[in-house]
């Protein structure tokens, strides 16, 4: 497999590997970072926010319509080095600077260094089955399938899992340093750049500066790219399949000659519409990042949107014995993925963006995947019984 809608047609069928795609698209666009760049590069020249969004985001993915994958892969490795050299570097500075750990103690918010941080354990758990975006995240999955067997591929999980605790560690302390040494901030946005700027000599400045856009850009072109195989690969390349396969009997039918060119037409199909495909993406994640100008809420709304929808009916498909039939695969999908995201919506026009008044005063990722199992469940009785 490539792609996760490839497993999930092998495992259902066409229709459902078509409606995981569309999920996917949405969940790796990567508009939480296109805002983040976008963020970055206001500081920087002084532009406003919306010209930066727009310019920074043309500029991030022109070396992936040049390059393609390769470009996405190297860029990838040189930006994972300077990234956490970026943050490596800020810590050893403010602890010089500003103190260890009584010096944060002192001067952020009590609620700043406890478990729940004032929020509440409902609210908690949802981002904890927001972080199960992982096991429906097409990168995860698609670097799983370039393992060359089950054993790398675990040893690269666990080895992944180290330097995530790591990194997540660097900028949770340096964002802890952020809110103690600069208590009148007022846009949380500069955090760290603003940190930088009290904090570092002009060299170690410079580097932490580039690692803060390494973070952003390694994310945002691997997230670019796959958006963007998903409409050249998994949705136009289904649909023109489904379209070919109505309008011949059976492919066997064919002269070897015309198998070999229609199969040369898809590919050069789906590297067109991949192509579009970026420029989609672009178009998608600058209006996102526009209309929800917070890294956190962005993550939030997509996350709550897409998850119910996929998560059940991807983890079932990997286990024989979890697996429903198909027409519950995808009646699964669009029930997790419709109830969340209406009573998303719901919350936001009933209390407003600062305060949704969600249905019953529940999460709405909760009945989305409520949903999502209630048809698992179902789908699973039914074939037991057949």
């Amino acid at each position: 497999f490539i792609t996760i809608p490839d497993k999930l047609e092998a495992s259902y069928d066409r229709r459902t590997a078509v409606m995981g795609a569309a999920l996917t698209f949405v969940l790796t666009t990567p508009a939480p970072y296109v805002l983040m760049l976008g963020i970055l590069t206001q500081l920087i020249f002084g532009l406003s926010l919306e010209m930066s969004v727009i310019l920074s985001t043309f500029v991030a993915i022109i070396y992936l319509l040049q390059g393609g994958f390769r470009s996405g892969v190297w860029a990838n490795v040189f930006q994972f080095v300077l990234m956490f050299a970026g943050f490596a570097i800020m810590l050893p500075f403010a602890i010089d600077k500003f103190g260890g750990l009584d010096f944060l103690e002192a001067n952020l918010p009590p609620l700043h260094l406890t478990l729940h941080g004032g929020n509440t354990g409902q609210y908690i758990l949802v981002w904890f089955f927001i972080a199960l975006w992982t096991l429906v995240d097409p990168v995860f999955h698609q670097r799983c399938y370039a393992a060359k067997d089950g054993a790398t591929a675990q040893r690269g999980i666990l080895v992944s899992i180290v330097f995530w605790f790591l990194f997540d560690a660097l900028t949770s302390t340096a964002g802890l340093y952020a809110r103690a040494a600069l208590p009148t901030l007022t846009e949380p946005m500069f955090a760290y750049p603003m940190l930088a700027e009290v904090t570092l000599p002009s060299v170690a400045k410079g580097i932490f500066y580039v690692g803060m856009l390494a973070t952003i850009m390694s994310t945002l072109s691997s997230l670019a790219f796959i958006s963007a195989t998903t409409i050249g690969k998994d949705i136009v390349g289904r649909l023109r399949r489904d379209f070919d396969e109505t309008s011949t009997s059976s492919v066997e039918s064919l002269s070897r000659v015309a198998q070999s060119s229609r199969l040369a037409g898809d590919d050069r199909l789906v590297k067109r519409w991949t192509r579009y495909g970026l420029l989609m993406t672009a178009g998608v994640s600058i209006l996102l990042a526009l209309l929800i100008p917070s890294v956190v809420n962005l993550w939030y709304t997509i996350g709550t949107c897409t998850i119910p929808g996929l998560l059940v009916p991807l983890m079932a498909s990997y286990f024989d014995s979890l697996r429903i039939p198909a027409r519950f695969a995808f009646l699964a999908m669009v029930l997790g993925w419709g109830i969340s995201t209406a009573s998303l919506m719901w919350g936001v026009v009933a209390g407003g963006v600062g305060q949704p008044e969600y249905w019953f005063g529940i999460e709405p990722m909760y009945p989305g995947l409520a949903a999502s199992l209630i048809t698992w469940g179902i789908g699973r009785t039914m074939n037991n019984e057949t």
